[in-house]
């Protein structure tokens, strides 16, 4: 935002929480005075039942960035969502969307014969991702499953040899090393983002951390108590008494809202769920920290520097952010 005070810029929110509706406390939405001020795209803009993609990310990125530009100014996109930067960067690989429709049948399937039954159907038909993806790892089987539905092909089939590290269809990296699996992000997004990139852009990338893993660690332990005074278990308790969310939806899984859920719903005391909750922002912080310091053409700062916004104005090289038509 304070960018926003030196540049022409217009922010777009990179993150897969901050998109659904009446999720505003566990997912530090900026404030309504925030949003004033310096207005926001892609805040708010789903309910909490809805399915929301990397893939319509960047669609809609896209679309609010040619927006802007055409406006003459500069999209300035912020968040810690990483598959979403990676998928806007480097596109596609030809994955169908979601199917709603086939997702709701998929579930119903699931509840009615377990989980199991659908990774079976994954092992005779997808032995390669069957073998990645943990039974438990409900999201991605689903999308697994879907996909061989949805085209009559294994997700396997979509995935792409990389560069040197990255897994191929093989289920090892060029390199001849075992890959560690799926939850390494690097690894997921590859399956979806590996063309070449085709932004018509020219990207400077900034990443923010505190200089000491200690006062990282601090900051989340402080946000996660701040976000319990301001209500955030109200919110979670109005979510659940709609009757028509979840757990096991993508924004239920949302980290604190998960937490939240499971002690509201009698799993677990107060204590372990204040503990569980600081334990997966950390988690989710140490999954971004190794996203962005395997990422090239990154420029760090230091967040507790007061004059940050200074700093990340020495590095920004002042240029047209878009290359012009020939």
């Amino acid at each position: 935002m304070a960018l926003c005070e030196h540049l022409p810029c217009d922010l777009v929110s990179v993150d897969s929480a901050m998109i659904y509706r009446g999720m505003d406390i566990g997912t530090a939405k900026p404030t309504a005075q925030e949003l004033a001020r310096t207005p926001h795209r892609l805040i708010d803009i789903c309910d909490p039942s809805e399915t929301y993609s990397a893939a319509d990310f960047r669609r809609d990125a896209l679309a609010e960035m040619q927006a802007i530009t055409a406006a003459g100014r500069i999209p300035l996109l912020v968040g810690g969502t990483m598959m979403y930067f990676k998928a806007l960067l480097h596109g596609m690989s030809g994955l169908p969307p979601a199917s709603p429709a086939l997702r709701a049948t998929l579930e119903v399937e699931a509840d009615a014969g377990g989980w199991e039954a659908l990774h079976r159907e994954l092992q005779v038909r997808d032995p390669v991702a069957a073998r990645l993806i943990h039974p438990n790892n409900r999201q991605r089987l689903l999308r697994a499953v879907e996909v061989l539905r949805l085209t009559g092909r294994p997700i396997s089939d979509f995935w792409q040899s990389g560069p040197a590290g990255q897994p191929d269809a093989s289920g090892v990296t060029s390199e001849g090393a075992p890959v560690k699996g799926v939850e390494d992000y690097t690894y997921f997004t590859h399956w979806q983002a590996d063309e070449p990139p085709s932004l018509p852009y020219t990207v400077t990338q900034l990443a923010m951390m505190p200089p000491e893993r200690r006062v990282l660690h601090e900051r989340i332990e402080l946000r996660f108590l701040r976000m319990l005074e301001a209500g955030f278990l109200d919110e979670v308790r109005a979510l659940m008494v709609r009757g028509d969310l979840h757990p096991d939806l993508s924004s239920m899984r949302c980290v604190g809202y998960r937490q939240a859920w499971s002690y509201l719903a009698g799993e677990y005391d107060y204590e372990t769920f204040v503990s569980k909750g600081i334990a997966a922002t950390r988690q989710l912080a140490k999954r971004q920290l190794t996203w962005l310091r395997k990422w090239s053409g990154l420029e760090w700062l230091d967040s507790s520097d007061q004059y940050v916004a200074e700093a990340a104005l020495k590095k920004i090289r002042l240029r047209t952010t878009f290359r012009r038509e020939k």
